[in-house]
């Protein structure tokens, strides 16, 4: 099993720049298919950004030019830099992880346990 542990939340003003950072367990960390989600009061947790093994990445069009989705297969670390942060960044954001166990053509899904994120003036 895949855990992982998000960090970097907290209080900004609009306008302002977080990063939030996701540390995973395992030893295939290269292998992974890593994202970040949100979940804002009575929404829908919604996808943020994804980067996959070989570094390509993608991107909601509401955070396309401001946030920066990283990650440092050295450290086993996925990060997230959100810049220009606006009122509606305001959510939980969650880290996840695609991986698949060795000798399984099953790939399944770990989640953190997520990291709050305030936008406010």
């Amino acid at each position: 099993q895949v855990q992982l542990v998000e960090s970097g939340g907290g209080l900004v003003q609009p306008g302002g720049s977080l990063r939030l950072s996701c540390a995973a367990s395992g030893r295939f960390f290269s292998d992974y298919t890593m994202g970040w989600y949100r979940q804002a009061p009575g929404k829908q947790r919604e996808l943020v950004a994804t980067i996959v093994s070989g570094g390509s990445t993608s991107y909601a069009d509401s955070v396309k030019g401001r946030f920066i989705i990283s990650r440092d297969n050295a450290k086993n670390e996925v990060n997230l830099q959100m810049n220009s942060l606006k009122l509606e960044d305001t959510a939980v954001y969650y880290c996840c992880a695609d991986w698949r166990p060795r000798g399984s053509p099953s790939v399944l899904r770990s989640w953190g346990q997520g990291t709050q994120v305030t936008v406010s003036s």
